[in-house]
């Protein structure tokens, strides 16, 4: 897999602490050098007709899900392409009740992009209540 900088990454594929940790780094990576490259922290999505914001609440929940699973993990590394290219998949749906990173959404966005290799991700944006601004809130890869 190749990094934005031209460097390989490896992404460790087991499921222990340390395998969970290091995944979590390339994430966290991932987003640092995205901001790096997107200093307006958005990219516009055609099906959307609209910008995807990427804010901290993005990384914090990608990080915590993706982590956990290496072909996840694998998808946050396409992070552009995915913000582009996802298209929106059945009806917006109402933000989990009792979920305090959610609150401050009045609805969910499930997206999907296919991606060579992995297969299918899952790109879920939140719609903030007042301004309508569309958030990126979390990216995992559908287990097909």
């Amino acid at each position: 897999m190749e990094a934005q900088d031209n460097k390989t990454i490896e992404v460790p594929r087991g499921n222990t602490k340390e395998d969970i940790k290091a995944r979590e780094h390339i994430i966290s990576d991932v987003y640092r050098r995205w901001y790096e490259t997107n200093p307006s922290k958005a990219v516009f999505n055609a099906n959307l007709n609209d910008s995807i914001n990427v804010r901290y609440l993005s990384i914090t929940e990608t990080i915590r899900h993706a982590a956990k699973n290496f072909l996840s993990t694998l998808a946050v590394l396409q992070l552009d392409i995915i913000l582009k290219s996802a298209y929106q998949v059945g009806e917006p749906s109402p933000i989990k009740k009792g979920i305090k990173n959610q609150s401050e959404f009045s609805e969910m966005i499930i997206m999907e992009c296919p991606l060579i290799g992995i297969g299918t991700a899952k790109l879920t944006v939140g719609v903030k209540k007042k301004s309508g601004m569309k958030i990126q809130y979390c990216i995992t890869a559908l287990n097909t």
